[in-house]
């Protein structure tokens, strides 16, 4: 049995022996076939690849044969063009060569011709010569004959006869001056006084006078309540912002804007007017809108002064000129408008300029910027004259404007036509009746002068006259001044304006010192 075994597993082993070897074989086999395929594929390439380069290199030559006959072409169309120019430039040289051949002939014969001329010429003149000396001789023999008869010679007679015609024409021009003036003296006030009621008669405008009180209507209580605010709060908070003092107990419905700045009364007006608009009224509120209206009023003070240059028909005046005639709107003098007596006094010049045949648009300019120097808050020291003056002369004006502008006051020489037309138009203006009010220029001068003495004082952030000039109120740095330095500033502040200033009853002065603390939460 086991020997049966044997011989099975050694024949299946025989079996599997012989299956490898196969395998083997076969596997060769297929491996040699793909090797060959291989090879031929190859082969093939090679020469698909050869025949390609082949098929390339062809084309490559016949497009390099083409490009060569092209430029050829080109080149030999090109040399042809510049042998016809160089062909056609020959044909134009020798043109003008023929042509100036002609003009040298013909200038040859013109001298020839010339020559000829000028040998008769001296010739005519010669004879001429021999002429004018017969006539010298016979001129000198008859001068003589003359001086023998008369008894003078010739120079004398000459300077006799000059100074009669000079004695006539003296006589005759010194009666003409005579005459001229007393006509002059007759009808040169009749003509002054013509001039200047056709120009009123022809520039006639309203009277305004300017208040310091403006009144703020509001609806009900319960507004006037909300703008009071806890303890008054939001009041001193929008005194304090604008400086005009608001009044809102005395008048049912109403609240009163007292200040003697039209701007800052404007400021104040126009930000209670958002306020109340908007509902919310609280400190930080009021300084926010405040900010944002004092930026509003600068950019209407620049459109008002645009629109005015505009209606007057005034050009390239500077930027900065512009801007200060758009502040007159928010100037008084005398109670009068700044703004509306410059435009009179503007139209003003124009009219008696052209009655008396000057410039008249030279005189408008100058009489709308006369009184320039009462806008600015600099130099108070000055005359307004002088300071707009030399704004003027600043901002590049008229040497005439300049001195028209300086002197319609007599602070200085006049030296153009148009300044007294300046200073006697400024003087119709300002003598309307009802025109002007003294009593309020003075008054808003001592408030001005009240802040400004307050101001000089170091630690002083702003100063406002208040009531009326009863009471001023003085915002000091908290910072720089303590609370005991405080109550120093508000006796020497009383002190100096008892000794140094001129006013009715009592002034109250109050230094407020403010600590405020500002944290953001993100």
């Amino acid at each position: 049995m086991e020997i049966e075994i044997v011989g099975i597993i050694g024949y299946l082993l025989a079996g599997i022996a012989v299956g490898i070897l196969i395998g083997r074989y076969l596997l060769r086999s297929l491996l040699k076939k793909q090797e060959i395929a291989a090879q031929t594929k190859v082969k093939k390439i090679l020469k698909d690849a050869e025949s390609n380069a082949d098929i390339l290199k062809r084309d490559r030559l016949l497009e390099a044969k083409e490009k060569f006959l092209q430029l050829k072409a080109e080149h030999e169309q090109e040399v042809n063009t510049k042998n016809n120019q160089i062909n056609q430039r020959e044909n134009a040289l020798k043109q003008k060569e023929q042509s100036l051949n002609q003009k040298i002939e013909n200038a040859t014969r013109k001298e020839q011709d010339l020559d000829g001329q000028k040998k008769n010429l001296e010739k005519q003149t010669d004879i001429a010569v021999k002429k004018q000396e017969e006539v010298d001789v016979l001129k000198s023999q008859h001068v003589k004959q003359l001086e023998a008869i008369a008894g003078l010679s010739a120079d004398e007679a000459k300077n006799q006869l000059i100074e009669n015609m000079k004695e006539d024409a003296r006589s005759q021009a010194m009666i003409q001056v005579k005459d001229i003036v007393d006509e002059a003296k007759l009808t040169a006030g009749k003509e002054a006084k013509k001039v200047v009621i056709q120009t009123i008669q022809r520039t006639a405008v309203e009277a305004a006078i300017e208040n310091t009180v403006s009144i703020f209507h509001i609806e009900s209580d319960e507004i006037k309540g909300r703008v009071i605010g806890r303890e008054g709060r939001n009041i001193r908070a929008l005194e304090a912002a604008t400086g005009i003092e608001i009044i809102v107990d005395d008048t049912p419905e109403a609240i009163i804007l007292s200040g003697f700045d039209p701007v800052r009364r404007e400021i104040a007006r126009l930000a209670l007017h958002r306020l109340v608009t908007d509902g919310r009224i609280h400190p930080a509120r009021i300084e926010e809108v405040v900010a944002k209206t004092k930026k509003q009023i600068e950019e209407e003070i620049v459109e008002i002064g645009e629109r005015t240059v505009i209606d007057l028909g005034i050009h390239g005046l500077h930027p900065e000129l512009i801007r200060m005639v758009g502040r007159m709107r928010y100037r008084s003098s005398y109670g009068q408008n700044l703004l509306h007596h410059s435009r009179e006094v503007a139209n003003f010049c124009a009219t008696m300029a052209a009655e008396l045949g000057l410039n008249a648009k030279m005189a408008k300019r100058a009489g709308l910027l006369h009184d320039i120097g009462k806008v600015p808050d600099d130099n108070p020291e000055l005359p307004h004259a002088i300071l707009g003056m030399q704004l003027a002369e600043k901002y590049k004006e008229h040497p005439e404007i300049c001195n028209a502008i300086g002197a319609h006051h007599d602070e200085i020489e006049m030296t153009s036509m148009i300044s007294p037309i300046v200073q006697a138009c400024d003087a119709i203006s300002g003598a309307r009746p009802g025109a002007r009010r003294e009593v309020v220029e003075s008054y808003i001068k001592r408030l001005k002068e009240l802040e400004e003495l307050a101001l000089s004082y170091p630690g002083v952030e702003k100063t406002f006259a208040i009531q009326a000039g009863r009471e001023l109120r003085v915002v000091v740095e908290s910072e720089r001044v303590t609370d005991q330095q405080a109550e120093l500033l508000a006796a020497d502040i009383s002190n100096r304006i008892q000794t140094e200033m001129t006013y009715p009853g009592q002034i109250k002065v109050t230094v407020i010192r403010e600590t405020r603390s500002v944290a953001f939460a993100k």
